[in-house]
């Protein structure tokens, strides 16, 4: 079972070295086939950066990797839209360019897949998990878990943790799914579930915990305001949508 890992990156210089030889140092110790054949790629999608992150990338020279992306920044949808469709593995799935979730997530994504034969995603849910936000101070959790529900009840999402960033889809998933997709900020997370929903898809949820907290790019009142708008015109887009 091939696995397509996809990591969204914009001025992500100072951790992208270090995210990328840590990511070919797992998968080429847990996903490499007896005969020596690699059963992975990490492709990373640029956002438009400006710091050269993309240069640091390439010039590691790292087996299985590739770079993807475009010169203007269009918001991280976009980044990992981009990544998914050119992703080629028999799963795709997408993580955090601070790897805020480790990289024993990846196995056990792909774990869940081989458990779940018939689920079509597989979304992390740090909900899910009694150390799933260790790495939060208490009012970030407590701002998240808000942040949460209050999307979760306009967009009538009925799982547990819609905005963990770690999530992967069937390769029939991700045909069906991210051509569809249109949104590039914040909330095209929801826009791939609620297009899921549209299909009638089955989704696993999988416990998932933060080791690496970094500096989060959401402000929070901002862009909560526009998740929200974004909702609503995504809720009918897609209820109006033929499939």
């Amino acid at each position: 079972m091939k696995i397509s890992v996809c990591i969204p990156m914009y001025n992500e210089s100072k951790v992208i070295g270090s995210t990328a030889r840590s990511l070919s140092e797992y998968m080429e110790k847990n996903f490499v086939l007896p005969d020596g054949e690699r059963d992975y790629e990490i492709i990373f999608a640029d956002d438009g950066s400006t710091d050269g992150c993309a240069d640091i990338v390439r010039e590691l020279d790292l087996p299985c990797v590739r770079v993807v992306g475009y010169e203007k920044n269009q918001g991280k949808g976009c980044a990992v839209r981009t990544a998914m469709k050119a992703a080629r593995g028999d799963i795709a799935m997408f993580t955090d360019a601070d790897l805020a979730y480790g990289t024993e997530v990846i196995g056990k994504m792909a774990e869940t897949f081989a458990h779940n034969p018939d689920s079509d995603l597989v979304i992390g849910s740090r909900n899910l998990s009694k150390d799933g936000y260790a790495e939060y101070t208490f009012i970030r959790k407590l701002a998240s878990k808000v942040y949460i529900k209050v999307l979760c009840l306009v967009g009538g999402f009925r799982l547990s943790d819609s905005q963990c960033g770690c999530k992967g889809f069937s390769h029939d998933a991700v045909e069906k799914i991210f051509p569809r997709c249109e949104v590039n900020g914040f909330a095209f997370d929801f826009e791939a579930l609620l297009w899921a929903g549209k299909y009638e898809m089955k989704i696993t949820e999988m416990p998932v915990s933060v080791k690496v907290h970094g500096d989060s790019k959401v402000h929070v009142i901002k862009d909560t305001m526009k998740m929200l708008r974004d909702l609503l015109s995504m809720r009918r887009r897609i209820a109006k949508a033929k499939i």
